[in-house]
């Protein structure tokens, strides 16, 4: 994957963080579940395709990701934790109708999120660097 292609990767990370900040106050609390868990989807995107490494499914992305970058001690595991609950939340808020989580899990997915994607960021400026 091209650096321009990684780079959009992110860019659609930050604009689902945004998104979900924004409408957080608006009470969409099952809307903020889902972009929060996709901005930390397309960030894992952005790093396993600095690897030329890419996967079909969702699921394939977390394992690969854990895989890449947990194991090898590049990413620490409580991202990896993160993700796998925030992917669970995402799935329940995608399509289990009668779920409806509250303002404290919306909240703390966003959190979750944001650190996820910061430390993304940190991982690409370490490469960069290093």
């Amino acid at each position: 994957m091209s650096a321009s292609e990684i780079q959009l990767y992110l860019d659609r990370a930050r604009q689902d963080l945004n998104a979900a900040q924004s409408i957080l106050d608006q009470g969409f609390y099952r809307v903020v579940v889902s972009r929060a868990y996709y901005a930390m989807y397309y960030a894992v995107s952005a790093l396993l395709g600095s690897l030329g490494v890419s996967r079909k499914t969702h699921s394939g992305t977390i394992s690969a990701f854990g895989e890449y970058f947990v194991k090898t001690g590049l990413i620490e595991p409580e991202y990896a934790k993160m993700l796998g609950q925030s992917f669970d939340s995402r799935l329940d808020s995608d399509y289990d109708i009668a779920f409806h989580p509250d303002r404290e899990m919306a909240e703390q997915t966003l959190r979750d999120a944001k650190r996820f994607f910061k430390r993304v960021e940190q991982y690409f400026q370490q490469v960069d660097s290093g």
